[in-house]
């Protein structure tokens, strides 16, 4: 009887570590796939629906290594006059009244020791919709890919891109 309960024990320590194992090593996804964010935003409505290019927002993303969000000015610059009574239209308002960013909440993220520059993949041509999905028919945006290692070293075979550890890794 003893001996089964120590192998149903360490039947379950093997479970836990391999789980903790995956998760540190990124091979279970730790993070929501699509996070709540504090306003309903619809890239379907402005991409699709209105013809804004990812760069009309995110207008950084052609020249800089990282892309953020736009500043609340640039979505107030169309929504001072335009759906002024949506909910998340005034919640919009508040953000930029009070000077604040509105806080998002990152879907895509790399560990800290990955550099990855889009400044570099759109020289190249990479569509955004490559690694971001058809974010244009998204109501709300959630990750598509993995973008993990296996991903990139696959895309940079096709491309012919570099494959050197330090291109990538810090």
């Amino acid at each position: 009887m003893k001996i089964e309960l120590y192998k149903l024990i360490a039947f379950f320590y093997i479970i836990f570590f391999i789980i903790i194992f995956n998760v540190y090593a990124g091979i279970i996804e730790s993070r929501e796939l699509s996070p709540s964010q504090p306003i309903n935003y619809s890239h379907r409505i402005h991409v699709h629906e209105l013809g804004l290019e990812c760069s009309f927002c995110h207008e950084n993303v052609e020249k800089s290594a990282t892309t953020l969000p736009p500043p609340v000015s640039l979505c107030m610059s169309c929504h001072e006059a335009v759906k002024t009574e949506s909910p998340e239209i005034k919640k919009l308002t508040k953000y930029y009244e009070s000077g604040e960013p509105v806080p998002w909440i990152k879907v895509h993220k790399f560990k800290d020791w990955v550099y990855f520059s889009h400044k570099r993949h759109i020289k190249a041509g990479i569509d955004c919709s490559f690694c971001h999905g058809e974010v244009k028919a998204m109501d709300v945006v959630r990750k598509v890919r993995s973008m993990r290692m296996g991903f990139c070293v696959k895309c940079h075979e096709i491309y012919k891109a570099p494959k050197e550890c330090n291109i990538c890794h810090k």
